[in-house]
């Protein structure tokens, strides 16, 4: 029907109708918080190139999951940087670790938070890579695959809610999957960085993780930016290997990519809104180019609506106190 029948302003007239036919809706219920932990006790070591973010000691990372509880946010990401590092993670195996610490601590101080851990090994290594690296300096998958299952086993010992592995390396779900089935944690579900690129947005995180490579870069495990159809390749076989939710990363450069996941998958499509995305929205906004909030809110939105059922962003806590108010 033409216009002047046809008219679609009708139901954006004023803030009431705008809302009531709003077809994607953010709710604090959809966000996870990630935490950098660091060893010692009162730290807070502000993250430069992450206005707002700093490492946490693990008594810090008490407080803030706290605060972020508080504020409406259902779960948090931990990611720990360990002081002793070597060629084999062993620090992220250590029932008494770092990052154990900090989930035990957390759960503890937080029973109804959601403590989701990242698995990987390049914060434990002293090599900087998300496997073990052999003498020519290529990544051997398969060994890689053992140490991450046993990671992620030793993250749900200590109370872990989710494992979420983001290594990247090919079988890693199976293999997590089989061993905590046949240690008694079949009950830990597994959140996949199924498509992770390599992206030129993670520089800020790599500061705050304490997880630069020491040499070359990740391009041999991480995906492509060019492929899309790679990303459903990499999400279905982590779907048949046991995920129970898949995750896209980075977010707003792959809008189209989250979108193709959710139509391919039922389980669960988690975004992950990296660290550079943050700093570039920071950064506008000191400099009075955006509004800070106005960005942060339609940004999440764009994510969301693009299929994301939840959304892993640094500005997670102030979002949920936005949209609680």
């Amino acid at each position: 029907m033409p216009f002047p029948q046809e008219r679609p302003r009708r139901t954006r007239q004023s803030a009431a109708w705008r809302r009531m036919v709003r077809e994607t809706r953010l709710t604090p219920d959809a966000l996870i918080y990630p935490l950098f932990v660091v060893p010692g006790r009162a730290l807070r070591n502000p993250v430069e190139s992450m206005p707002g973010i700093s490492q946490l000691s693990v008594d810090e990372a008490v407080k803030e999951a706290k605060a972020a509880a508080g504020a409406g946010v259902p779960a948090v990401l931990i990611f720990a940087a360990p002081a002793e590092k070597d060629a084999r993670a062993s620090a992220a195996r250590d029932p008494k670790g770092l990052a154990a610490q900090a989930i035990s601590a957390i759960k503890e101080a937080c029973p109804e938070l959601l403590v989701w851990a990242d698995v990987c090994l390049c914060g434990a290594t002293d090599h900087g890579h998300c496997g073990h690296v052999r003498a020519d300096g290529t990544i051997d998958n398969d060994s890689s695959v053992q140490t991450l299952a046993e990671v992620a086993l030793n993250y749900a010992r200590a109370g872990a809610d989710a494992v979420a592995p983001s290594d990247m390396m090919d079988g890693r779900v199976q293999a997590i999957r089989a061993l905590l089935d046949r240690e008694g944690r079949a009950a830990t579900p597994i959140v996949s960085y199924a498509a992770k690129y390599a992206s030129a947005f993670y520089g800020p995180f790599r500061e705050a993780a304490e997880s630069a490579p020491a040499f070359g870069d990740r391009r041999s495990y991480q995906m492509d930016p060019a492929n899309a159809r790679e990303a459903l390749r990499e999400v279905l076989t982590d779907v048949a290997e046991g995920a129970d939710m898949v995750m896209v990363k980075p977010a707003g450069p792959y809008l189209d990519v989250i979108r193709q996941v959710r139509d391919a998958v039922a389980v669960p499509v988690v975004a992950y809104q990296v660290s550079g995305e943050f700093s570039l929205i920071k950064a506008a906004a000191q400099r009075g180019w955006i509004d800070e909030r106005g960005a942060v809110l339609e940004t999440l939105t764009g994510i969301a609506r693009a299929g994301a059922d939840l959304i892993i962003s640094y500005f997670a806590p102030e979002v949920a106190r936005w949209l609680r108010a």
